[in-house]
């Protein structure tokens, strides 16, 4: 699954995953499974979080939630498509001098940094899928390209799912009180 989205279901109610949008850097059933949220931009660039990266064009790169596992260390990716909307290379987990030296040599290159992971226990992934709390999906470049518009880029990734995903997405918040 290393390289899959998951799309958090309508009906998951958890406030660290909900209307979330997940892209799977790393999985293995001997380890679990690590990802960043990408859906969830927190309205700033990396200077404003750290004045350090002032010196760098790395500072003007959009920061993410990238999960609730280690909120204060910062993961760093890079990512560049290719001929179609699913072939692309993606740098994962790189230092500043990398994503630099890779802003350098492809001006085209999209970097953005993540606050923190999510993260699952060996099993703990494939238990939360068997209870449907997910949808796994491919990547794609549309869903890249909406990283910064929250629940609409989720909502919009599960709703293309299928007609009844489309519907449990563009439900009412609240139901109507009667």
């Amino acid at each position: 699954m290393s390289g899959s989205i998951l799309l958090s279901h309508p009906s998951l109610q958890d406030p660290n995953f909900r209307k979330s949008i997940v892209f799977l850097s790393n999985h293995s059933e001997e380890e679990g499974t690590l990802g960043v949220i990408l859906n969830r931009p927190l309205g700033k660039k990396l200077y404003q979080l750290d004045e350090q990266f002032n010196h760098f064009s790395l500072g003007q790169a959009q920061v993410y939630k990238g999960g609730p596992v280690e909120t204060e260390k910062l993961i760093i990716a890079a990512w560049d498509w290719k001929d179609s909307a699913d072939s692309f290379r993606l740098y994962f987990g790189i230092d500043i001098t990398k994503a630099e030296s890779l802003r350098e040599e492809n001006k085209n290159i999209h970097i953005a940094c993540f606050l923190g992971h999510s993260g699952w226990s060996p099993g703990q992934l494939e238990n939360e899928l068997k209870s449907e709390s997910w949808l796994v999906s491919n990547l794609n470049l549309d869903l890249f390209q909406q990283m910064n518009t929250k629940s609409e880029c989720w909502k919009s990734a599960v709703s293309g799912v299928s007609d009844e995903m489309h519907l449990l997405a563009n439900a009412p918040e609240k139901p109507w009180n009667n």
